[in-house]
């Protein structure tokens, strides 16, 4: 079959702040001639102070037109013409006027009069529904006896929108959940949109459309209504239609594929319809079949029914309902995977919501040599670990890529994650704060306002201003999945961070925007972050302001954290401890004190360190693990921000080829870290230096023939140059307090110059510096060794093929497979 190629225009959520800021100047008489149609500057809602009306469908839909009509006459300069056109919903406007079935101004004119009508309706609601089940949502609707509620949307086999009274929806969320068919998701609209509740403003909209001359396209346009081609004298009632009729955008995507079309172009701000053509193409290709298997309850259109008046439905089954547009996907999105919901501000005026529909997210699949992709029937990955959890972080598997301090947990890595519809935690620790806003910008940019990622919050023993500040930033930039590590009791960061935004709903129950997930490793540390918010700590930030009493009441009704992290034998800061004991501790923790509290949403409890192995996995899951965080194996992929050489030398470590370490963020109090052993030194070193220190009483008194040792042969510098490149950055950091006690301390001057060890060994490490290769110091616990196991003999072997998406694939797949197996043994 010949080869094709199609132009997409996306729909209302695709639009973003300073939208269309590069294209505006390029097309002036474009611009005047929108200005004069709509009565507004389309310039100033996109780029000024208006931009707040961006939520507003009767200003959104006008403007979104324009940027995708203006994105399309840029692209026409370097594209070659398209043989299929099609829209998402308001999208398909675009696709109509690039087709030449009506005029720029027309199409203004349209749009508005569409946006006018859409933002007037009133009553109603709409739910997401994201996952495996969602193809089954017709027959659990059928069950459930709920005939009231239409399908809005059907973007994938994983993805639907329901719209229809609300009382029903939450009837219909109760079904689909008790029948762990997926995530339901209620979205912050106003009416019951593109269902059978809005067939009076389609038909207001038919009779405007009868007075505009309205032509056949030149070029194939995909209908939402029909997921065919539009047929001769056809668009002004299927643009009627579409206003209270689904949008079969999963069918519109097989149609295309099935005519040759393998290459799609998307005409407009952001690539959720690229990230959805993926996805089909994806599913069609694991199905092993040209045309997609469509949402149950959503026929496919024969070339015969689509001239079937107003998209009437089959007899016996509910009206098809509502084009809802998708939320913007991040940019660049690869290869697809399923999608997640991702739930947006309230829309102003109770117009049409950015939320409408859900956003497709992508990344890279996995090497087909890889480790299996997917667990036998029985034990499904999608379904391990917590349902609730899994709703609440947006993810598709109860599965986290925890942090790694300096970076080495990267943005791309958080991104390529958030694009796979998972989460991970960028890496904060020993970084400023401006280079922490950068992250955050950076991370925003990528995945759009509503893209789900979370940050770390490491324990700043020594700069509990540094915390705070930290903190604030993350509440300035609305940061709402925060993982605290190195904590061994509640500080003022955490509890400000955790109440900020806390308050009582319409039921009275205390609930708190900001996810705070605390990884411990001993009782007594979970016991404080499962208990609420220390007292003398809320009162103090209320009595500074930093907290409202309304805050500070709803908080103390609430865990200070609301997942704890039992973290055993892992990288980074650890006791040591085995999973296998410190779990069944925190569950039976979480299980005491959520019975005493009567914590409305519990508490969930995860498991972290040694998970490099399905088989590790599995049992973190049979143990009780609401969720597991993996580390170690992230840190050997391509997005980990560390060098080459760090993982060439990860991936060739085994189970046994790590040690402990003194942690250099703790030297003085003894806490340690795990370190990667094999072909570095820094572990025998480090605990030398701490020995040392514990031993002498300055570095004046340190035995000189160990001073030349530390000098000449592990520092290459004297010790007082260390001081003296110490006390500068302390000075620099305006920490000066802390020169003037070591200046007074012999022993605190000491510690200062060895924690430089620290510092440098971790520089030169993330550098790759071969001439210091034996001075590297790099955190890792023995599921590093462990995967390198598992992943022998695949294309995994090859660290430059474990992309961090891959890897939470193989890991959860493979999990799932063994408990299969387990259990099928066990039965018989």
């Amino acid at each position: 079959m010949t080869r094709q190629s199609a132009w997409l225009f996306p729909g209302q959520g695709a639009q973003r702040r300073g939208m269309g800021r590069e294209l505006f100047d390029r097309y002036p008489d474009a611009m005047a001639a929108a200005d004069r149609i709509l009565g507004f500057s389309v310039r100033e809602l996109c780029l000024g102070d208006a931009a707040e009306r961006l939520t507003d469908t009767r200003y959104l839909q006008p403007a979104l037109f324009v940027v995708n009509e203006l994105t399309r006459r840029a692209s026409a300069d370097r594209e070659p013409a398209p043989d299929y056109l099609a829209g998402h919903s308001l999208g398909e406007y675009n696709a109509l006027l690039a087709a030449d079935a009506f005029d720029f101004e027309t199409g203004l004119a349209l749009v508005a009069r569409r946006g006018e009508l859409m933002g007037r309706a009133t009553g109603g609601a709409m739910t997401a529904v994201v996952g495996p089940g969602a193809a089954r949502i017709v027959d659990l609707l059928a069950e459930a006896g709920i005939d009231d509620v239409d399908l809005a949307n059907l973007n994938s086999t994983e993805q639907v929108v329901l719209s229809g009274p609300a009382e029903s929806l939450r009837r219909a969320a109760g079904a689909v959940t008790a029948a762990g068919a997926g995530r339901c998701v209620p979205l912050r609209v106003s009416a019951a949109f593109h269902s059978r509740y809005m067939a009076d403003a389609a038909r207001k909209f038919a009779a405007f459309l009868a007075g505009f001359e309205l032509r056949d396209p030149r070029i194939p346009v995909i209908a939402n209504v029909t997921a065919r081609p539009y047929r001769p004298g056809e668009v002004g009632r299927l643009l009627a239609a579409q206003v209270h009729s689904a949008v079969r955008w999963s069918e519109s995507m097989g149609h295309l594929r099935s005519r040759g079309v393998d290459r799609v172009v998307e005409q407009g701000p952001g690539r959720v319809l690229t990230g959805l053509w993926d996805a089909a193409v994806k599913d069609a290709a694991n199905r092993s079949t040209a045309e997609p298997r469509p949402v149950a309850g959503s026929t496919p259109v024969p070339a015969a029914a689509a001239a079937a008046p107003d998209g009437a439905p089959t007899a016996g089954r509910p009206a098809p309902a509502v084009p809802a547009p998708a939320v913007p996907a991040a940019a660049a999105l690869a290869s697809a995977v399923p999608v997640r919901a991702v739930p947006a501000a309230a829309p102003a005026g109770g117009a049409e919501s950015s939320t409408y529909g859900v956003r497709a997210v992508g990344g890279t699949a996995r090497p087909a040599s890889g480790p299996p992709a997917a667990g036998p029937t029985g034990v499904a990955p999608e379904r391990l670990g917590s349902a609730a959890f899994r709703a609440d972080y947006g993810v598709r598997y109860a599965y986290l890529a925890g942090s790694m301090y300096k970076g080495i947990a990267s943005t791309e890595l958080v991104a390529r994650m958030a694009r796979a519809g998972l989460l991970g935690y960028f890496g904060t620790g020993g970084l400023r704060t401006e280079r922490i806003e950068a992250a955050i910008a950076t991370l925003r940019a990528e995945l759009g306002p509503d893209g789900r990622f979370g940050m770390n919050l490491l324990h700043a023993l020594h700069d509990p201003p540094l915390e705070e500040a930290t903190v604030r930033l993350f509440l300035r930039h609305r940061v709402r999945f925060v993982e605290a590590s190195g904590f061994t009791q509640p500080t003022r960061a955490l509890v400000l961070y955790r109440l900020s935004g806390a308050h009582r709903d319409g039921t009275g129950r205390a609930v708190a925007p900001n996810r705070l997930l605390a990884k411990v490793s001993r009782p007594e540390v979970a016991t404080a972050f499962m208990e609420p918010p220390p007292e003398t700590l809320v009162r103090g930030l209320l009595a500074e302001g930093l907290l409202t009493a309304a805050e500070a009441e709803a908080g103390r009704a609430l865990p200070l954290a609301g997942e704890v992290c039992a973290e055993a034998d892992s990288a980074g800061h650890t006791d040591a401890a085995a999973a296998y004991t410190l779990m069944p501790a925190t569950t039976g923790l979480r299980d005491r004190i959520v019975a005493e509290r009567g914590y409305p949403d519990g508490i969930r409890v995860g498991a972290a360190g040694g998970l490099g192995a399905p088989e590790s996995l599995a049992a973190a899951f049979v143990l009780g693990a609401d969720f597991v965080v993996t580390g170690s194996v992230n840190q050997c992929t391509p997005q980990a921000g560390t060098s080459e050489a760090v993982k060439d030398l990860l991936a060739r470590a085994d189970v046994q080829d790590t040690g402990y370490a003194p942690a250099g963020d703790m030297f003085e109090i003894g806490a340690r870290v795990q370190v990667l052993r094999r072909g570095t030194l820094f572990a025998a070193r480090a605990n030398k230096l701490y020995q040392v220190y514990r031993q002498y009483d300055g570095l004046e008194a340190i035995d000189a023939k160990l001073r030349r040792t530390i000098e000449d042969g592990w520092f290459h510098r004297e010790l007082e140059q260390v001081w003296k490149e110490t006390r500068e950055y302390y000075l620099r950091a305006g920490r000066p307090q802390e020169v003037e006690r070591a200046e007074q301390d012999p022993g605190h001057r000491m510690a200062l110059v060895f924690r430089w060890y620290f510092v440098h060994s971790t520089r030169m490490a993330m550098r790759g510096d071969p001439a210091e290769r034996v001075n590297y110091q790099i955190h890792t616990g023995p599921a590093i060794g462990a995967f390198n196991r598992f992943a022998a003999g695949t294309a995994l072997a090859d660290w430059r093929n474990r992309h961090v998406d891959a890897v939470a694939e193989a890991l959860m797949a493979g999990a799932a497979r063994v408990l299969q197996d387990r259990f099928s043994s066990l039965a018989g």
